[in-house]
């Protein structure tokens, strides 16, 4: 099948992103590069955005929700050092392009989006970019989904202030929450991890990431 003029410039563009941001900025994981380079960016964005799907900004896509840069979310997915075997956990990926991405790396995964409008749109593209093994639900971001669990590993899109304790007891023994958390305004690219009920956080590196609402501190007690 021949490839139109649209699609040539978007693979070539998809490419000089890689060669010109991400291999140059320490992205040297090559199962991420090579799943990065089998999705179509572009297909996960609106029409009027479709044109700067490889620009390295993230990408607005509905009302407070947006599609991470591409370096940051590259450099996320290269420290997690995922397998083909691993079970994911992919809370709110918007219209679906982090799950297309993690879809090309693992066995199976699943995506929470409680927005239910992107949620439609997130499996109706999926599926037309052959994304089978991705299973997609609307639910409330926070709580997870335990009942297809426990998890490998848990990827939460977007800057949060803290980890849920409801998502930490769905990761299997020696699974691990890949996030970006809120460190006094700034994003610090994290593997949180949780065994015999003891959190453990490894700040990776600093990292600037669209705020994801749902997940403020919760205020303790006052004395």
């Amino acid at each position: 099948m021949n490839m139109t003029n649209t699609e040539n410039g978007n693979a070539a563009a998809r490419k000089h992103m890689i060669d010109g941001h991400l291999l140059p900025n320490n992205v040297t994981d090559q199962n991420v590069i090579d799943a990065i380079e089998a999705v179509n960016r572009e297909a996960f964005l609106p029409d009027n955005r479709k044109g700067v799907a490889y620009i390295d900004k993230s990408i607005k896509v509905a009302d407070g929700r947006y599609l991470l840069e591409p370096l940051a979310f590259a450099k996320l997915l290269s420290a997690a050092e995922i397998n083909e075997n691993e079970l994911v956990l992919d809370i709110a990926p918007a219209t679906g392009y982090s799950s297309a991405v993690l879809s090309k790396m693992v066995e199976a995964v699943v995506a929470i989006e409680q927005d239910e409008a992107l949620a439609e749109q997130a499996i109706n593209t999926l599926a037309e970019q052959g994304c089978d093994n991705v299973a997609l639900v609307s639910a409330p971001h926070t709580e997870g989904l335990a009942k297809q669990g426990p998890y490998d590993l848990i990827f939460i899109g977007g800057l949060i202030d803290e980890v849920p304790t409801a998502l930490l007891e769905q990761l299997n023994d020696g699974g691990r929450i890949l996030c970006v958390l809120n460190r006094d305004g700034f994003g610090r690219g994290a593997l949180v991890t949780y065994k015999d009920k003891i959190k453990g956080v490894r700040t990776l590196f600093d990292i600037v990431a669209p705020k994801l609402d749902g997940f403020e501190k919760q205020k303790g007690f006052q004395f």
